[in-house]
């Protein structure tokens, strides 16, 4: 996505079914708030130790499915921590999210019209949210379901490349 970039890649701390993710669900889009919140901190103070050990600037994330959710639950629980996101598949982490400023942060959303898991009135509220906290989202809905595709990569590229735009 980004070749020379410096790569800070998490691993979710949570097991479900054997495959690791970054929180804890009770059931297909139903979150485990209070493990999210647990979660988010965590990867929040990882990413704050690995900047000041590395020198690094804050980062843009990328993520997919559970990783995007993480990702969003980052911007609204711990701003600042993130100086943007591209959330692929992403719905909103929180029923209630803080109120919380985001101004001019870059967010790049690209959901799926025949998404199975997410619907698009999810993607779309997690957008409006994002937005509501000033946020500069461009969200982009593709004629596909909650699997990656070409378009993502196309899409995640050129938005990192024109400067998060």
């Amino acid at each position: 996505m980004a070749p020379g970039a410096a790569l800070l890649s998490p691993r979710g701390r949570v097991l479900e079914h054997g495959m690791p993710r970054f929180f804890r669900r009770l059931a297909e889009g139903v979150f485990d708030e209070d493990d999210l919140r647990a979660q988010a901190a965590a990867l929040a103070g990882f990413v704050a130790a690995a900047r000041e050990q590395h020198g690094l600037a804050a980062p843009v994330a990328l993520g997919f499915s559970n990783g995007a959710n993480i990702a969003a639950a980052l911007l609204l629980l711990h701003p600042g921590t993130l100086a943007g996101a591209a959330l692929l598949r992403a719905m909103p982490p929180l029923r209630q999210p803080p109120e919380v400023a985001l101004p001019g942060t870059p967010v790049l959303m690209l959901s799926g019209q025949a998404d199975p898991i997410i619907p698009p009135q999810g993607s779309a509220a997690l957008a409006a949210t994002l937005e509501g906290a000033g946020a500069a989202v461009m969200h982009r809905s593709l004629p596909t379901g909650h699997g990656l595709t070409r378009t993502d990569l196309v899409l995640t590229r050129e938005w990192l490349e024109n400067g998060l735009k």
